[in-house]
């Protein structure tokens, strides 16, 4: 039987060889602008200038993309739905701030029955706590200052459908990431009052969510920081989103806000704060979860568990959020475009745009944080040379001069830290 591959097998295989199958050879450029007229429609302006071995957006977006509607929510793409996961298109994520219909979703376990906010209980204890103390939500409200930030929270295998060969998770494309208001206390404050001890280390989280499993002595998640990101003012214990409480499915009435870091140190339904004399050793803080290889490795490669280090500050990167990929555009009038950068724990410096595959770049002009960790609203307007396929790339650098890949950063086994330069296709007519 004759074995049919696709575009992403045979780019997986041979990824020149592919292009020359779709494009035919390089080295006679007439004729393999024509061919790319023939694949999209419109030629290739800048054909000469696509990295070898790079599939066109146009063509790896292509397919029908099925939206699902979730209570609470405008149509996503749904991932999974044992544990649900769920995320939006770029294009979705134009709000400054991210209302909570917008806001991806990602869970490790069963999202757990709506609890009363008032019967809701934090304890906070741990070999390295000074004392074991309790506290109701009111009494945070009552007995520590209440800060509001916009803080960034992104998946760290955001960007993973785009590796190649395939990592195993939920294959999320861009979605992964939002920046909401919190409101809610200082982690710092509450470790204060409770009292740590020399030796801690670090602080760990325990929540209600039920493992997949439904044994209620397994956790489905509990991850943590060290306490030098504890420490900082912008890590909250919140009981507020957008100024209203907590949506149940994003970890209401209670929860961790860490900004900068992978999501997954943000518990969600937060029940227990440890405080630790070592690194902490809950659920998926081991083996490759939320791990990279220390040192770079071939793709592919097996990882010994031995040879892989925690994330910790996300990545640059950025998004064009306007307009939507695949629109069709009049020569004769500039393009406006905008979207986010954010950078991890440090602020953006810079981006810029390019629309002849990174050849050359033009700034975009970049505004300031609502506040440290808030992702930065950025703005450009483009001008293209004629009719054609083109694509429009962002490319943001962050405080330290690291700027993203313009293509997949090094490829790790399950798929963290997806940062290249977000691509959109445009048909200039």
């Amino acid at each position: 039987m004759k074995h049919e591959r696709g575009l992403f097998e045979l780019y997986d295989d041979d990824p020149e060889r592919a292009e020359q199958i779709l494009f035919g050879s390089r080295r006679d450029f007439l004729k393999f602008t024509t061919a790319t007229a023939a694949v999209f429609g419109a030629p290739m302006i800048f054909a000469r200038n696509l990295p070898p071995g790079l599939i066109p957006i146009s063509l790896a977006e292509a397919g029908t993309l099925t939206l699902t509607t979730i209570p609470g929510k405008e149509p996503m793409i749904v991932l999974n739905d044992r544990p649900l996961n769920a995320e939006p298109l770029a294009h979705q994520l134009d709000d400054a701030v991210t209302p909570a219909t917008r806001m991806f979703v990602r869970n490790n376990g069963i999202v757990p029955s709506p609890s009363d906010a008032d019967a809701w209980r934090l304890t906070i204890t741990g070999e390295a706590a000074a004392r074991e103390v309790t506290f109701s939500i009111e009494d945070l409200k009552r007995q520590f200052d209440h800060h509001t930030y916009q803080l960034q929270l992104e998946c760290g295998g955001n960007g993973r459908a785009e590796f190649r060969p395939p990592a195993s998770g939920n294959q999320w494309r861009l979605g992964a990431i939002a920046c909401p208001r919190w409101t809610g206390v200082r982690l710092k404050d509450v470790l204060d009052k409770v009292g740590t001890e020399p030796i801690a280390r670090y602080v760990g989280y325990e929540a209600a969510d039920l493992h997949l499993s439904g044994d209620p002595t397994k956790q489905a998640i509990s991850r943590g920081v060290p306490m030098a990101k504890a420490l900082e003012d912008e890590t909250l214990i919140a009981w507020a989103m957008n100024d209203e409480p907590i949506p149940a499915l994003h970890g209401g009435p209670l929860r961790l806000v860490a900004g900068g870091w992978p999501g997954s140190v943000c518990g969600k339904w937060l029940t227990r704060l440890l405080i630790r004399d070592r690194v902490h050793d809950g659920a998926k803080m081991g083996g490759k979860s939320y791990r990279v290889p220390c040192e770079p490795v071939a793709a592919g490669s097996e990882v010994a568990d031995s040879a892989m280090c925690i994330i910790e500050s996300m990545p640059v990167k950025s998004l064009i959020t306007f307009p939507r990929s695949g629109i069709t555009h009049n020569s004769s009038q500039p393009m406006a475009l905008r979207g986010h950068a954010w950078a991890g724990d440090l602020a953006v410096q810079a981006i810029a745009v390019s629309i002849d595959f990174g050849q050359t770049w033009q700034p975009a002009q970049l505004q300031p944080p609502a506040n440290r960790l808030a992702w930065q609203r950025w703005h450009a307007l483009v001008t293209f040379p004629g009719s054609g396929y083109f694509e429009v790339w962002a490319r943001a650098t962050d405080s330290a001069g690291r700027s993203q890949p313009m293509v997949l950063p090094g490829w790790n086994p399950r798929g963290y830290l997806n940062n290249a330069c977000h691509r959109l296709a445009v048909q200039v007519l």
